[in-house]
């Protein structure tokens, strides 16, 4: 798969998830809401890793810099 995620978005996911994380230790969220927060930040987490988003693949989108 070619990739579809720049710099600046992978940075920002990777932050969201940290902040999701935190929130979830400090014991500020729990329940559903840290189910459903943990899932989507663990999914923030693996395609800042691949750097492939699979929606932007749906709808045509690209946050790469393109040479």
């Amino acid at each position: 798969m070619q990739k579809n995620m720049g710099t600046v978005d992978r940075a920002i996911r990777i932050i969201v998830a940290a902040v999701v994380a935190a929130l979830y230790f400090t014991g500020q969220i729990s329940g559903t809401v840290a189910i459903v927060l943990g899932v989507l930040a663990a999914i923030f987490i693996l395609t800042s890793a691949v750097g492939v988003c699979p929606l932007y693949s749906l709808i045509g989108l690209s946050t790469c810099k393109r040479a």
